[in-house]
């Protein structure tokens, strides 16, 4: 990425991380998995520090409760009361929501250094 063509604002590139909203809200028996969410969000800022110089940023999303395959084998009444959980909207997010806002992150050049929870 360091070898793209810069534009001209300098820019060459964008990492973008995803990470978990499990990273701020672990739950009972998450504490491995947390963890590693929790990595990711603390290496967002120094990263896009370090790789400023070179035109790159680096951005971390922290998805919350997605219609992922793994989702959808749980029982109807389980990813019901999952949805719930959510304050609003009161459902899963669908993958296109998250590929929205890498769309909207790649096109937007003064977002950087940045954990955003979805």
């Amino acid at each position: 990425m360091s070898h793209n063509k810069p534009d001209p604002d300098g820019h060459r590139g964008l990492v973008v991380n995803t990470a978990s909203v499990a990273a701020f809200e672990g739950q009972v028996g998450q504490v491995a998995y947390s963890a590693s969410k929790g990595g990711i969000v603390a290496m967002t800022l120094p990263l896009a520090r370090d790789l400023a110089p070179l035109g790159i940023r680096v951005v971390t999303i922290a998805p919350g409760l997605f219609s992922t395959p793994l989702l959808s084998a749980l029982p109807p009444k389980v990813q019901q009361f999952l949805a719930q959980q959510v304050p609003f909207p009161s459902r899963l997010g669908h993958p296109g929501e998250f590929a929205h806002l890498v769309q909207a992150l790649a096109e937007n050049p003064m977002v950087n250094g940045e954990v955003l929870r979805l």
